[in-house]
């Protein structure tokens, strides 16, 4: 489980990156650059709570035998 202390470290650090979002001249700029900080920081977020991102997302990491009838 993260701690409140880990969320806000991460926030901190896109905090300046999203305060210059308002500087950028179009709106279409503006929503794409909003939108890769926040799944950036979504990102961030996840890693820290579940653990690193495997390498191939394919690749099952947890197999279970199938139950018997």
């Amino acid at each position: 489980m993260m701690s409140k202390e880990t969320y806000l470290a991460l926030a901190a650090a896109q905090y300046e990156a999203l305060r210059a979002v308002g500087q950028e001249p179009d709106m279409y700029t503006l929503e794409a650059t909003f939108d890769a900080l926040w799944t950036e920081l979504g990102r961030s977020v996840l890693e820290q709570t579940l653990g690193a991102v495997p390498r191939d997302k394919r690749k099952k990491t947890l197999s279970r035998p199938a139950s018997a009838p």
